[in-house]
């Protein structure tokens, strides 16, 4: 915004400028010239703003200013959005540029263009890139270095421990992930869940075929299983009625190949210098946003997730960190990061309605909407669930674990009750707070002593609800 300063401010969400500053401001290509110093890179708009500029006006503009930096990150993103070729430009003279601003956003591998002395370093490449600004939230969470504490558990806890709470966490996963969807899976479902989990750790690489595999796995219901990436439109609803429902629109699916195959390339070669977390966080939101099939989207995208992990090489064959989880106790800020893209995207969609359920769509941009997106927030959400998946839910499994056994070897030793007995009677106790309720104490009142039910009573009180607090 033009404001009534003397210099560049920034002012909340706002960046004020001098009115002298912005005062030469009379075509396309001086919006994006002043846009690439004054706000930085963002590909989704540049992409369509680039085709609008003459070849001819730049060629001008590239001739005055062969060395300006903003100038040859236009000519250099300009050739490739238009896939033309301007004039050669004058010997240029000092060192590369980058696209982007190391200082401000996270950045990727770096391509260097010698044509214009261009260093593309994008998280990604032209083909699908993201941009995480370097928000001090993000900085400050990537301060805790996850992958250690995740070591660190693995060695207190010992291998017997971690198998019993790996199997709970990836039950437990499953759960939250069918809970996401409003959905609650019998035992086939669940149990197709955890085993598409368990091919996280396969290393595979992704592509249309294992794609349409793993979606095969997770649909029981065999005329929603996919044999290829969509053919036909997608789109999400509430319950409201008409157009108003439709609460998202992906990519048409003529457009679905070609952005599956660079958000493939994506995730089989991610940056090898970003954090493998963030790379988790946009594959699993990324994928979502393509929604490639009719059905089995989100738990894919949630597969997705862990296998980002374990392909990195920093996730110990096995483990699981439940994120669906701790995303289920905080789905209003899911939501929220999913709309940070969703809406916007949706407001560049016309949808009219045609039938009960039909409905004809017509966009207002292209493919490159679902190509180049912001991921910042999204990124923030990610890496605050996979904190909390560790230190709150897989530990305090842990340690549910651990007071488990506690309590049920000093049970064990002062009565005999039955091995399939027992637990039902400790967890029932647990989750009553330390009261056995009368239907317990009623089932079972012919095979347990009355004093064995006021034993268990104090034993839990005492292990999982002692002073130090609730485990």
């Amino acid at each position: 915004m033009v404001g009534a300063t003397t210099r560049v401010t920034e002012v909340g969400d706002k960046r004020l400028i001098p009115a002298s500053v912005a005062a030469e401001l009379h075509s396309v290509l001086d919006h994006i010239l002043f846009a690439l110093k004054h706000e930085g890179a963002n590909l989704g708009v540049l992409s369509h703003a680039l085709r609008h500029v003459p070849a001819a006006e730049l060629d001008a503009k590239m001739r005055a200013m062969p060395n300006s930096r903003f100038v040859r990150v236009a000519c250099y993103l300009w050739e490739h959005y238009t896939q033309a070729r301007l004039s050669d430009p004058p010997k240029i003279t000092g060192p590369y540029v980058d696209v982007f601003d190391p200082r401000l956003y996270f950045t990727g591998d770096e391509v260097k263009d010698a044509r214009w002395r261009v260093r593309f370093n994008g998280v990604g490449s032209l083909a699908y890139c993201v941009t995480i600004r370097r928000t001090p939230a993000i900085l400050a969470l990537q301060e805790v270095d996850i992958f250690a504490q995740m070591e660190a558990f693995i060695a207190e806890v010992g291998q017997g421990m971690l198998d019993r709470a790996l199997a709970w966490a990836y039950l437990s996963e499953t759960e939250s992930s069918f809970e996401i969807e409003r959905e609650t899976p019998n035992a086939a479902k669940a149990e197709r869940f955890v085993q598409l989990l368990h091919h996280a750790h396969d290393g595979r690489e992704l592509s249309e075929a294992y794609w349409v595999e793993l979606q095969q796995s997770v649909m029981s219901n065999p005329f929603d299983q996919a044999v290829s990436y969509r053919t036909e439109q997608n789109w999400l609803r509430n319950s409201m009625r008409g157009p108003l429902g439709v609460t998202y629109v992906p990519p048409g699916p003529e457009h679905v190949d070609d952005l599956m195959e660079a958000f493939n390339q994506f995730c089989n070669h991610p940056p090898k210098q970003l954090d493998p977390l963030l790379v988790a966080s946009i594959a699993s939101f990324g994928f979502v946003f393509i929604h490639p099939f009719m059905d089995g989207n989100g738990r894919l995208s949630r597969f997705l997730f862990h296998h980002a992990l374990c392909r990195s090489g920093r996730l110990a064959k096995g483990f699981l960190l439940p994120v669906s989880m701790a995303i289920k106790r905080h789905e209003m800020d899911y939501l929220a990061a999913l709309q940070t893209f969703s809406k916007p995207a949706r407001n560049l969609w016309q949808v009219r309605q045609t039938g009960d359920n039909d409905f004809s769509f017509q966009t207002q941009t292209n493919a490159d909407l679902y190509r180049y997106w912001d991921a910042t927030p999204i990124v923030e959400f990610g890496l605050r669930m996979a904190k909390e998946a560790l230190e709150h839910d897989l530990q305090k499994e842990t340690r549910f674990l651990a007071c488990y056994d506690r309590v049920f070897g000093m049970v064990n030793d002062q009565f005999d009750i039955r091995a399939t007995i027992l637990p039902t009677l400790i967890n029932g106790c647990y989750q009553q707070q330390g009261r056995l309720s009368k239907g317990l104490r009623k089932k079972y009142e012919h095979l347990v002593q009355p004093e064995a039910y006021d034993w268990i009573e104090s034993c839990v009180k005492d292990v999982f609800f002692s002073e130090d607090g609730e485990v």
